[in-house]
């Protein structure tokens, strides 16, 4: 149905944190010697019954962070940790990518599917609403696939118009981004990242999950005057190497 997703709205407007980082290059595999789940959590029941948990004995590469519970949409977010918070734009070139299994998404005793969400959100939005974000829609979770390696590559994060497949939030309508606001100004100041099940102005019934993430991995290609830096350091050493084989070879 579309409907504004109100339920969204309300669940993880309690997800802002404070864009005072910069993000970088990460890979989250939720294994305790690998820092764990590194800021990443999930939705909990009031009932106790379901919610998100580390489950150590499941996973693309055991374990993984795993959600069952009865609700419309879940989500998966992070606010705290600095490698996925504050300015995008200097990483240059990223992909985004994870790792997913769908044992069951159930509605009225029917398997169904559902959308995976990569969005990043910014908390300043003086417009409307209480953020402002960009959001792309990495694939359709379903029972039939097994693990399924889904991603995606933002080719330039300092681009103002929005990349295709790409939306936008923080308009009055709902759907869109402010006037003002642009793709790279939104991820210049990113205070959460999540994934979710419920892409921005659509709304679900309650729904049965059981699904798992795992393998959450941020690839950066540094900007162009990265790459000369690099470059520029591997010559030289190539340089120190040449002349140091001269150096021996005539001694």
């Amino acid at each position: 149905m579309n409907l504004k997703n109100t339920a969204l709205l309300l669940t993880l407007a309690m997800a802002a944190g404070v864009a005072s980082a910069n993000p970088t290059s990460s890979l989250v595999t939720f294994e305790s010697r690998g820092g764990g789940a590194q800021g990443w959590t999930g939705m909990q029941t009031n009932s106790g019954i379901g919610g998100t948990l580390i489950d150590q004995d499941f996973g693309a590469d055991a374990p993984a962070i795993r959600t069952k519970m009865e609700f419309p949409f879940i989500a998966w977010w992070n606010n705290t940790n600095p490698a996925y918070l504050g300015d995008w734009g200097q990483l240059g070139s990223v992909t985004i990518s994870l790792d997913v299994f769908t044992t069951y998404i159930d509605w009225l005793g029917k398997s169904v599917t559902r959308p995976l969400v990569v969005e990043f959100r910014d908390y300043d939005n003086p417009t409307y609403g209480p953020w402002t974000s960009v959001w792309y829609t990495l694939g359709t979770l379903d029972a039939s696939k097994g693990w399924q390696s889904l991603s995606v590559t933002i080719a330039d994060t300092t681009s103002t118009e929005l990349p295709a497949g790409w939306g936008g939030t923080g308009n009055y309508e709902g759907n869109g981004l402010p006037a003002g606001r642009t793709f790279a100004n939104v991820l210049a100041s990113v205070d959460v990242m999540l994934f979710h099940t419920s892409p921005p102005g659509y709304y679900y019934a309650f729904t049965h999950f059981d699904v798992a993430l795992d393998n959450i991995k941020v690839t950066a290609v540094p900007e162009p005057s990265g790459y000369a830096m690099l470059l520029s350091g591997v010559a030289l050493l190539g340089w120190m190497t040449r002349r140091k084989s001269r150096a021996s070879f005539a001694s």
